[in-house]
Order: structure tokens, then C-alpha cells, then sequence
């Protein structure tokens, strides 16, 4: 849902009901991870994608039923070993999606998520993607005062909504509520979406009731440093896949937002001291990407030898190889140990071939994400195993 919030967020405030189509849950090698979204509007517009085509066609069909019944669906897509046109997934893959009616009745949620990422804090969506009546316990056995009936039909659907410390919405239990509002922070607090399972009361006992969180995390951080064309390309790339763009440089004619438009803050101070200040205020965590790009060890040995001494997602350095030894014999007689050299990143990028700055910046985004995910950055039709690596 992410990647479709704002769209659903302003047909809602319109008066307009949508169809919303989420990946709740994958297993094997499924194309799209959890979170990922599809709505299906009233006029039979389509945005975004679940798995790129293969099931589309049939989960449209599906957001229309539900646009008109309001009764969501939890369907499961996987490869049909009985039929092999039946829909499925070619990658062999299974997804689980949860389809649901979005309309005014869900404005209060999806305010209270606008609001907080417009002011830059995380939130979460906690829904109820299914629920199996015969295993909740009698209301004698501890059910909160006032609580919704344990009905599944009356609990698909339901949503809270955690800001901070404001939540909004039920999901029909106050234990529930408790119990789920401290699982999703813990989602939220690691950046992903993911599934819980409870009993009707909060039991965490895996049966009874499952929930959908939506984790809507603040973007993780790049920050690119030495304001040069390699950098502007860097940059343009970090945005296109999602990180909040800083360029740094200690040159105030290099360092403006006119050379860095793609940038969200173009920073003018010394490297170093700037990181140095970002730690301090722990505005920096273990997502967070570096590219030192300045090549000059006055710049770069004092910047490195404070970002290497913490847990940063990537720390990636531009130079020759004649540049990295020099670098590499500094940094070790600044008294780095040997585990924290070996997470530097240089010289940074892949081998690609690459001779631009954006061929380079391509070089660079290849490494920062194999590095996320664990990728051998090799290709893939010599390797075996499955395509997408488990989050």
C-alpha cells in the first residue's frame, strides 16, 4: 500500500469508494513482497501492480466483486499443478492477497496516516486479513468489556491505526489492540510489513485471528559527499529508489541545489562534521547508505574512520586502487581494526564496465542493493536457487 496511499487517501476524501488489493504474505520466489498494493477504482481504472501480470486479471475481477458487496477476500495465488492455464504464478511463487472496500468509512485511519507522514514520523495499518470463529475462547475466558463480537464476519476489515503514541480505530479487543499496537511498532521500528497471528483476545497462540500490518517507516537516508557530477547522478539514482538524499560538501560554489536538484537537502560544511552531527542526533540508523565521492583523503580519511566505526547499512568510498591502498593505510593507522576495513565498500560500485556518471551511479546502486539483500551482484542465469531472496 505504500506506493498507492496517496491515491487511495485522495479518492477517499473525494467520496470515492476503491477497491484495495494488498500482498499480505509470500512464500518461494513471489515477484512482489508484502505491502505491495493494487487498487481498482469505480470507473475500472487500475493502479499499481501485485505481481507484474500474472494474476492481475483475476484479481481485478475480484476488486470489482468486493467494490460491490463490500465483503473482502483473502485469495492465494501459486502455480496449479492440476491445470497449467489455471491462474498462477510462472515465477512458482504463492501470494497471499487481501482484497477490500476502501471508502469514507476508513478517512479517520487514513487522515491520521497522511498526517504523520506528511511531518515525517512512521505509522502503521493494523487490518484483519482473516479471522476463524471456531477457535475463540468463551467470553468468560476474558474478553474486554464492550468488545465487538468474535463473528469473523464482523472483524474482516477492521483496522487500527498507530502514530507514536496515538493509535486510532479497533480491532474490536482492548488486549487485541494491546497486543498488536506493541508487535507493529516492533515491525514499524525494523521498516517492514508483515503478518501477526492472535487469538480473538490477544493470545498469542498463532490461531484465531490474523492481521495485516502496513508499515509506512520514514525513508532510509543517503547521503552522497563531494558535490561533483558523479554525485548529481548518485543522487538521482538514490531518489529513484526511495532514500531521502542528502549531498555534503565543505565547497559552497560546488554545493548548491541548483547542481542537486534531485537532492532533498544540499549541505554545505565538512564532511566529517556533518556526520558527526547527524550521529549525535541520531538521525542516521542502520539503513542509512554513504558515498564518498570526494576522493581527497583531508575529506574523506576523517569521514570514514568515523563512519566505519558504526553500524550504517554502507559505507562505499570513489578512488583509484592506488587512491584506496593510500586510504586503506591511513584509515588502519587511525587505528580501524580489520572487520571494520572490511566493510568498506572501495573501490565503490560493481564491475559493470561503466564510463559515465550514471553508468557509475548504476555501479553504485547495483552494490548498495545486493549489499541489502544479500546478492552476489553475479548474473543470474549462472546461478541456481530462487530469483528473489527472502526479506
Amino acid at each position: 500500500m505504500p506506493d498507492v496511499f496517496d491515491e487511495v487517501h485522495r479518492r477517499c476524501r473525494d467520496g470515492e469508494p476503491i477497491a484495495l488489493a494488498t500482498v499480505v504474505a509470500t512464500w518461494h520466489s513471489a515477484p512482489q513482497p508484502p505491502g505491495t498494493a493494487m487498487v481498482v477504482t469505480t470507473d475500472g481504472t487500475v493502479i499499481g501492480s501485485v505481481s507484474g501480470g500474472c494474476v492481475e486479471a483475476d484479481l481485478y475481477e475480484r476488486a470489482r466483486r468486493v467494490l460491490d458487496t463490500g465483503q473482502p477476500e483473502l485469495c492465494r495465488y501459486g502455480i496449479s499443478d492440476d491445470d497449467a492455464y489455471a491462474v498462477g504464478l510462472t515465477c512458482g511463487g504463492i501470494l497471499d492477497v487481501f482484497v477490500e472496500r476502501v471508502d469514507t468509512r476508513a478517512l479517520p485511519a487514513l487522515d491520521a496516516v497522511a498526517a504523520a507522514r506528511r511531518s515525517g514520523h512512521p505509522a502503521a495499518i493494523v487490518t484483519c486479513v482473516a479471522a476463524d470463529a471456531t477457535d475463540d475462547p468463551p467470553a468468560d475466558a476474558g474478553s474486554s468489556p464492550g468488545a465487538a463480537p468474535t463473528d469473523p464476519a464482523r472483524r474482516l476489515g477492521r483496522r487500527l491505526v498507530l502514530t507514536g503514541q496515538r493509535s486510532v480505530g479497533s480491532l474490536g479487543d482492548d488486549r487485541l489492540d494491546d497486543a498488536a499496537s506493541a508487535d507493529a511498532l516492533g515491525l514499524l521500528a525494523a521498516g517492514r510489513s508483515g503478518m501477526l497471528r492472535y487469538g480473538y483476545h490477544g493470545q498469542r497462540r498463532g490461531g484465531g485471528i490474523s492481521l495485516f500490518v502496513t508499515a509506512y517507516a520514514t525513508p532510509p537516508r543517503m547521503i552522497v559527499f563531494g558535490a561533483i557530477d558523479f554525485a548529481a547522478a548518485v543522487a538521482r539514482i538514490g531518489a529513484f529508489l526511495g532514500y531521502r538524499v542528502t549531498v555534503c560538501d565543505a565547497r559552497p560554489v560546488f554545493a548548491t541545489a541548483r547542481r542537486f536538484p534531485e537532492a532533498d537537502e544540499v549541505v554545505v560544511q565538512w564532511p566529517h562534521r556533518y556526520l558527526r552531527t547527524e550521529l549525535a542526533a541520531d538521525r542516521l540508523d542502520e539503513r542509512t547508505v554513504l558515498c564518498v565521492l570526494t576522493h581527497d583523503p583531508r575529506f574523506d580519511v576523517p569521514l570514514l574512520e568515523l563512519a566505519l566505526r558504526h553500524p550504517l547499512s554502507y559505507v562505499g568510498a570513489m578512488g583509484s586502487r592506488r587512491t584506496h591502498d593510500e586510504r586503506h593505510k591511513l584509515l588502519s593507522e587511525a587505528g580501524l581494526s580489520p572487520a571494520q576495513l572490511a566493510r568498506l565498500a572501495s573501490p565503490i560500485g560493481l564491475d559493470l564496465g561503466g564510463r559515465t556518471p550514471e553508468e557509475t551511479a548504476v555501479s553504485v546502486a547495483a552494490q548498495i542493493v545486493a549489499a541489502r539483500w544479500g546478492g552476489t551482484g553475479r548474473p543470474l542465469a549462472v546461478l541456481d536457487g530462487p530469483i528473489h531472496q527472502p526479506g
